[in-house]
């Protein structure tokens, strides 16, 4: 069957209840519309050149106002090549302090991606789009519980903690939902990029290099830096329909943003996007009812609404105002479960609620705000830039068609909607920004010095749940909050650095890095940078780096504690101070520490074909992962400890489906790779051009050390080693080219995901209900997989441009787990990886307006 006819087969009508959906949407699409429109005093009209355009297509920043041009440091200014073959004379902010660094002259390999490139991926958010374009950049497979409700990415096969993101050079607060099940993100609490409007972005950067000196905590793996537009006319929609090739899945996102003038001086950008993924369902047959009723598997539907206003007004010639207010809202949801009609025999007040069983719903509503003020110019010839930003994420975790059994027994209440816990995590950051280039008597190059001093304060809110989320054993799926388990932290933390480059010889180029931070709970960490590139001739050149860094342990992993409750077992994480780990051993986390290696050749071997070749490694040491996992009546014993009260009839689980654990020190791990990317452009005459891309990451991660309980037994299992060793592809290759003639571009990529290795439990029992062991797993193995993307786009005019696209058009899906080793038969894909998206083909729908 051709390609084309596979298209045509998955774009069905769709049913009544997605209509439904899709006029509900439509509603606050006009709603979202109306509402940018009016934050906008005035919509200029577009300029008539073409080689103006800045539409989100190709994410250019021609036709700046003025008061973007004054160039100060972690200040993005640069104007953004069209095509993805240019992105080399870009200028960058990232990686450096030097002014004017073009990205082809970096010394440490860095990606630029253009918000042409990520609107032609189709994907709806900006964590999808990055994934289909970055081979060093991998998605989890599913997720699942609260997990599942906050996006998150690893860069170099290593955690999401381990990536520092910025937004326009400032660091961005991260989410309070800490991924609290197993698996390689266990422990984290990324930034959600997805909270940032996709529709306000101009380019992103991404440093492949340890950047801790330049940047602080979190930059072990890299460093991803989100530009902003700065267009001050102009108007710009997007819309993005999709469906999975299961005819689920149903997606709609409606992207906005446009620029005016403020006077002759200034500049007000407004960005907003309007996003809706229904749910997916993966789940194989319950063993229990021999049917699908049990929707555990799939991706969790979402809404979000978001929203970027950007500003800059020149205060006089030499002092540039600035500001920035991100706000965005989420609900979603995501299924546990299915429980039997049968468990609720003993509850009649229930089962007449629920007469065919029920699937709780675990949900999430999420309010995340940021806002930044600061000051920039020159003074003496110093580049200075004073800001304070300020961050917080709040997730109010519930349930829905849930139940709390003692409450009804005890009040003959019923409740199914239920609080069950809060989250909250602000942070606020101030920094003070200078560099000057200095040109001594003596040396023939320029010296850029900068250094800067920085104070964040940051704090983490743990709150309880509703008196029906904790009464008894506390609610179904999900148990609130206790009392004991609450409260409020925080800490402060100020530091300093100073960044030194210039040429050792004229093709030379040399760069030190040092900072010094101090933690108020984990005390003092000082890290370094040294970076050296040397161009041999104009189409080759040598570059490497060695630097230490560090990533703080959060107040998350602190303090978070929860217990998540299934049919017939139960897992607890719990706080590393609470009294049931320190029972157990625990001790108080301290920072990681990593030494990072890079080497790189640039080459340009023939006029216009430009390959980069990176070779990295990482050694990350005193990892925090959940550690010290205990079962049976030890993990009874600490949760009572804790406050929580277990389920009836949970004293007949087998032991190994009764655990918690805490969060230590526990892996020391050594990450090795290579980076490739190659581009090259076809020119073809008349017929039209073609741009060739290749990129590809090879990873391999091994353990060298774990750290031993108080008895002297190993803290890690052979499932949480291959979480953190083998759970992220050995490699993934992007490759394909667009061709462009006229008003019509094909774009056709082919991606290869490498191989994941996974150790899955075992389960006993007719209906796999009980796990059979917490020491002895069956090494699995996900073969190498092959997933293509086509897209086609047709510019009506110069105003309207549509796109008819596939990701994944052949609908490939991850190896499937064997039979006995699926809790109920239902997860028929192993969540716990980052290999394949276990959503399988997508097909989408894009239409492009600019004014």
């Amino acid at each position: 069957m051709s390609s084309f006819r596979l298209l045509a087969l998955d774009f069905v009508p769709v049913s009544r209840r997605r209509f439904v959906v899709g006029c509900r949407l439509h509603a606050r699409q006009a709603l979202l519309a109306a509402s940018i429109l009016t934050a906008l005093p005035a919509v200029q009209a577009w300029a008539a050149d073409p080689a103006a355009d800045a539409s989100p297509q190709d994410g250019t920043t021609a036709g700046r106002g003025r008061a973007q041009v004054l160039n100060a440091p972690h200040v993005a200014v640069a104007t953004q090549p069209a095509r993805p073959a240019d992105a080399g004379e870009a200028i960058i902010v990232t990686g450096t302090r030097e002014t004017g660094k073009k990205a082809r002259d970096s010394v440490a390999p860095i990606d630029i991606v253009s918000a042409r490139q990520l609107a032609q991926t189709g994907q709806p958010t900006l964590r999808e789009a990055l994934g289909q374009l970055l081979p060093s950049l991998t998605l989890p497979t599913g997720g699942f519980d609260t997990g599942a409700l906050t996006s998150a990415f690893s860069l170099r096969g290593l955690s999401p903690n381990e990536t520092l993101v910025l937004v326009d050079g400032k660091r961005r607060h991260t989410t309070a939902n800490l991924y609290a099940d197993g698996g390689p993100q266990q422990g984290t609490t990324p930034v959600d990029i997805d909270m940032i409007p996709m529709a306000a972005i101009d380019h992103v950067e991404i440093l492949r290099d340890g950047a801790s000196a330049q940047y602080g905590s979190d930059a072990v793996a890299g460093v991803v830096n989100i530009i902003l537009k700065t267009q001050d006319h102009g108007f710009n929609a997007q819309s993005i329909t999709g469906i999975t090739a299961a005819k689920d899945g149903f997606q709609q996102g409606v992207y906005l943003d446009g620029g005016a003038k403020l006077g002759a001086r200034g500049f007000v950008h407004v960005s907003g996007d309007f996003v809706h993924e229904d749910h997916t369902f993966r789940s194989a047959p319950d063993l229990r009812t021999g049917t699908k009723i049990n929707k555990l598997l799939g991706r969790p539907e979402q809404t979000r609404e978001s929203v970027a206003v950007k500003a800059g007004y020149d205060l006089t010639d030499d002092i540039h105002a600035y500001a920035l207010a991100t706000y965005a809202h989420r609900h979603g949801e995501a299924f546990q479960n299915y429980r039997l009609p049968s468990s609720l025999a003993t509850h009649p007040e229930y089962a007449a609620i629920y007469p065919n069983g029920y699937s709780p719903l675990e949900t999430i509503d999420e309010n995340d705000w940021e806002v930044t003020a600061g000051v920039k110019g020159v003074l003496l010839g110093w580049n200075w830039d004073l800001s304070s930003v300020y961050g917080r994420d709040y997730d109010a975790i519930g349930l829905k068609d849930s139940a709390n059994f003692a409450v009804a027994r005890d009040t003959g209440r019923t409740p199914t909607v239920i609080a069950a816990q809060g989250f909250n995590n602000s942070q606020w950051s101030n920094s003070f920004d200078l560099s000057r280039a200095f040109h001594l008597s003596g040396w023939p190059h320029s010296i850029n010095v900068a250094g800067g001093a920085t104070y964040r304060y940051e704090s983490y809110s743990v709150g309880t749940g509703s008196p029906d989320s904790t009464y008894g054993s506390g609610s179904d799926a999900l148990a609130g909050t206790n009392a004991g388990n609450a409260g409020n932290f925080n800490r402060d933390v100020v530091g300093g650095y100073v960044d030194i480059a210039t040429h050792l010889l004229k093709n030379w180029q040399f760069d030190l890095a040092g900072r010094f931070e101090h933690y108020t709970d984990v005390g003092d960490t000082e890290t370094g940078k040294v970076s050296t590139r040397y161009d041999a001739f104009k189409w080759l050149a040598f570059r490497a780096t060695i630097s230490n860094g560090f990533h703080a342990p959060t107040l998350a992993q602190e303090h978070y504690s929860s217990l998540t409750l299934s049919p017939t077992a139960a897992r607890g994480l719990i706080a590393a101070n609470s009294p049931g780990a320190l029972a157990n051993g625990a001790s108080a986390l301290k920072p990681e520490r990593s030494t990072n290696a890079t080497g790189g050749v640039i080459i340009e071997p023939v006029k216009n074909l430009h390959v980069t070749v990176d070779v990295y490694q990482i050694n990350l040491r005193d990892q925090i992962l959940p550690g010290g996992n205990i079962t049976g009546d030890a993990a009874r014993s600490a949760l009572k400890l804790n406050g929580f009260t277990l389920p009836e009839g949970s004293d007949q689980w087998t032991a190994a489906s009764l655990s918690t654990n805490w969060f230590a020190n526990v892996a020391s791990t050594r990450t090795q790779g290579l980076d490739l990317t190659a581009t090259y452009p076809t020119r073809l005459g008349d017929v039209g051009r073609i741009d060739w891309d290749v990129a590809i990451n090879l990873n391999r991660t091994r353990l060298s050390h774990q750290a031993d309980s108080a008895t002297g037994q190993p803290l890690l299992s052979a499932q949480s080693i291959a979480y953190i060793t083998t759970a992220y592809p050995r490699s993934k290759m992007i490759f394909g080219g667009r061709f462009t003639r006229g008003a019509w571009t094909v774009g056709v990529h082919e991606i290869r995901y490498g191989q994941t290795t996974s150790q899955l439990t075992y389960y006993t029992g007719a209906a796999n209900t009980g796990s059979l062991s917490s020491t002895v797993f069956l090494p699995f193995r996900n073969t190498p997989k092959f997933i293509t993307n086509l897209d086609i786009t047709y510019r009506a005019n110069r105003n309207w441009s549509f796109t008819l696209g596939a990701n994944n058009l052949f609908d490939a899906r991850p190896s499937r787990v064997p039979d006995g080793n699926r809790y109920l038969g239902v997860p028929q894909y192993y969540m716990s990886t980052s290999q394949l998206d276990m959503n399988g083909g997508y097909y989408y729908l894009r239409a492009n307006l600019t004014l």
